[in-house]
Parts: structure tokens; sequence; C-alpha cells
């Protein structure tokens, strides 16, 4: 009689993950990745009678923390468990696979959905069992533990070097360069960074400031990080040049969260001048947006909206040959490129000159004007400056001419109520509650309120007080 035959145990495919949080030592010919692989290739040999086997993917993680789960090889690892290709994940201690109880837990969902069981060699355990599971999750606490300890630590060394006036490390200011964790002044980028300051705190517009300083050729700190990578030397912009003026780095000052400390390097900037420029940034955001509008201003700023991708158009212009070229753009092409919007540049001067011809229709339009006094009735609005505007206005073009830009914009806020822009249309909204607005402010001006037409006389009517006002 023949003897049965043993059954085969059953084959489990083995995964071996390594990981190292920092690359130091990575270069060597043996380094800890090499040495938790062999471990784990010793520890699947001596289950061998189980139908442990090794598959041949290497899942190595080097210089990348257990904090999170953003890592190549267990993004690999996780993906080939979700394809059936592995049973059994095997590390060397359970902190290589994550230092966080949350993250890790939920690794061990994805385990749990896929049957695959999870081993560490030093500790001797798995999750097939409740004992395992157990002792994973204390393990797993102290790991946790010991990494906020740590965090703990490093951030209590850095707030002790910050407060001795030490510079941590982040992006490098213009102006400076460092050289063991100690800033030196770079003379010409400090000159740069005096002229922003001067420049703001005549100007008062980081709008206005930014221009001259792209006209300039200016461009933010270029430099090579303590990783290699080349920063900067793009355009700056607006978030850039704030951050200069807010910086007191440019004191001599040493920040961390409330706290301001007298650094180890010199100051470029004075503190009076920065005291003022601090000053400008406490006015009204409404009062300083304003300063800029009056220096340049655009008939249309804040009417006008692009239909091809949704968003506004704010007044933009470009120089050549001593020559402005001014344009209403797209907010998109601003912040991302042309690529993003069909619209692009639209000729300011056209489209001013094609609205100004809608409001021209509508202030001598008889229907339009029966129409503004059937909304005065309805209104109980009295019907008193009601004719004298009509007659200041009788002759459009003179009266329209007259007007500072200024109040030319203040006139299309009251008569526009939005103007939408297509690749192959422009439509034009007006609003008839902005004539009554007009009349309003020319009662309160007691009459002195729109400009007289040029050549034209009139008796109480010579300044425009009521279009400032109104």
């Amino acid at each position: 009689m023949s003897k049965p035959v043993a059954e085969q145990p059953r084959r489990l495919r083995c995964a071996i993950y390594t990981r190292k949080s920092s690359e130091e030592g990575l270069d060597q010919e043996y380094n800890s990745l090499d040495a938790q692989r062999d471990a784990g290739e010793a520890y699947i040999a001596s289950q061998k009678h189980e139908g442990w086997m090794m598959v041949p993917e290497f899942y190595d993680d080097g210089g990348f923390s257990g904090g999170n789960l953003e890592r190549p090889a267990l993004k690999r690892l996780l993906d080939d468990i979700r394809a059936g290709k592995i049973d059994i994940v095997v590390v060397y201690k359970v902190d290589r696979i994550s230092r966080s109880l949350t993250d890790f837990a939920s690794i061990v969902q994805i385990f749990d959905q896929h049957n695959v069981s999870f081993v560490s060699v030093t500790q001797n355990f798995n999750t097939t069992s409740s004992m395992g599971r157990l002792t994973l999750n204390i393990l797993l606490s102290f790991a946790q533990f010991e990494r906020e300890v740590i965090g703990e630590r490093i951030r209590d060394k850095f707030a002790a070097s910050k407060r001795k006036g030490i510079f941590m490390g982040g992006a490098l200011p213009l102006g400076y360069r460092v050289e063991d964790r100690k800033l030196y002044v770079v003379p010409e980028e400090a000159e740069i960074v005096r002229h922003v300051f001067e420049r703001f705190a005549s100007m008062k517009s980081i709008t206005r400031l930014l221009k001259e300083l792209h006209v300039a050729g200016y461009r933010t700190k270029h430099y090579t990080s303590g990783t290699g990578q080349i920063r900067g030397g793009q355009r700056m912009d607006k978030q850039y040049v704030y951050r200069i003026l807010k910086n007191q780095l440019y004191l001599g000052k040493i920040v961390h969260k409330d706290n301001v400390y007298d650094g180890q390097h010199e100051p470029i900037i004075e503190q009076d001048l920065f005291d003022k420029v601090q000053k400008i940034f406490k006015d009204s955001p409404v009062s300083r947006a304003n300063h800029t509008r009056n220096q340049h201003p655009a008939l249309l700023r804040g009417l006008i909206e692009c239909k091809c991708c949704d968003c506004m158009m704010t007044p933009t212009f470009s120089k050549k040959n001593n020559r402005i070229y001014r344009y209403y753009t797209p907010t998109t092409v601003n912040r991302q490129s042309y690529a993003n919007c069909k619209v692009g540049n639209v000729p300011a001067a056209e489209l001013d000159t094609l609205v100004v011809a809608h409001i021209r229709q509508m202030i001598q339009s008889p229907e339009i004007l029966t129409k503004i006094e059937g909304l005065m009735k309805e209104k109980k609005i009295s019907d008193f400056g009601f004719e004298e505007v009509r007659q200041q206005i009788k002759d459009f073009d003179a009266f329209w001419q007259n007007l500072k830009p200024t109040e030319q914009q203040r006139i299309a806020e009251l008569l526009v109520k939005r103007v939408f822009v297509n690749t192959d249309e422009v439509k034009i909204d007006l609003r008839l509650d902005g004539f009554l607005t007009l009349i309003n402010q020319y009662k309160k001006g007691d009459g002195d309120a729109v400009p007289p037409a040029r050549g034209r006389k009139h008796p109480q009517h010579s300044d425009a007080s009521m279009l400032q006002a109104a």
C-alpha cells in the first residue's frame, strides 16, 4: 500500500519594504536599506517550509520620512497589493513602514481588504493574530511618540537659535547671502531693496512700483538652495514686493512667530523708512487703490467682463518707442497666460469709444429720456434739475471733452452696468438709474454740478463738483 503524498504548503509571495529618513550614507556600498533587506531575506528564508518566497521587486524608500504616505516605493507596494501580487509584507521594524498611527491604520486596512499579512522581523509578530495586532498598536504608539518628541526637540532648538538672532534657513532674502547660517549684505542687491522701500514710500502704490521695477529689469533673488536647486531670477510680482516691504529682516531683526529678536546680521533699511512704509500699509486699502487709479484712470475699470473665461478684465498697458498703448486684459491672462483666454488684450481706446457712443445715444435718445421721466415719477422724484442737466449735455461731445478723465470714469460708473467682451461681440448694459443719481447730485450741489459745454456760458454751473461727489 503506497504512502499518502504530503500536501505542499501554499506559496506565499513576500515583499520586503525598506525605508531611511535621510539620504545620508545611501551612497555607501552597503547602507541601511541593504541591511534591512538582508534581514528580511533571512527571515523569509527561515519560513521557506511554510511556502514563503520573495518577490523580485525592490521597494526601497531612501530619504523619505515615515510621517506621511508620500513615498514612491510605498505607493508601488500598495498598488501591487491591490493588484493581488503580494501575500505578505516584511519590514525590519514597524516604524519603517510608518511613524503615524493614523497612516498605519489606513495601510493595515488595505492589507486586510486584500488578505495580506504584515510581519516585523525584529519584533517577531504578524497581523494574523489578535496578539500581533495588539503588539503592533503598542509599538506604533511608541513610534509616533518618539517622532513627536523629536519634532518638539527640533522646534525648541529652532526657537532657541532664533532668540540668539541666528538665520535658520528658508527662502534667501534679496540683499543678503548666507554663510554658516549667518547673513551677509550683498551691496548691489541691498541698493535694490532700498530703492523698493524709498519708491513705495513716495508712490504709495505697489501696482505702480511693480511696473517701474519691471521696466528697470529687476528680478527676484537668484541663488542655489541647500539641496542644490536653482531658485529665483524671475520677474517680481506683487506678493514678492509686499514681502520685501513687510520683512523686518531688513532692520537687522529675526522674527519667530510673534516675537522679534536682534539678528546677527547688518540691517539694510533704517527704522524711520521702515516705519513710514508700514504706516502707508495701515492706511485704508481703498484710499491706496484710489491713489493708484487717480494716476492712471481707466474709463471702464471694474466694469468689463470677459465671457470667454468668465473673469473680470483689468486695465494694462505696454510702452514702445516712448508711446503708451493701453488695453483691457482678462485676469486669467494676468495670472496664467494668453493660452488660457482667446480674447486676450482688447485696445482700450476702441472699447472706450464704443461705450461712450452708447452713453451718447442713451442720453440723447428721446425714448430713453421719456423712460427716465417716467422712472422719476414712479419713484416720486422731483423733476427739478432734470431739464438743466439735459441742456448742459445736449452737445454731448463738447460736454464729454470738457471732463477730466476721473470725471469721465465716474460718469461711466453711473451709467454703465456691465460690458461683456467675447471673441466676436461686445455687449453693453446701461442703467437708467445712474441718470437719476446725476440729477440728485445736481440738486445737492445747488446747481453747481455739471460743467458747461465748451464755448457755452452758464451763469451758475462752472465746475464738475457733482460728478466728483457722485
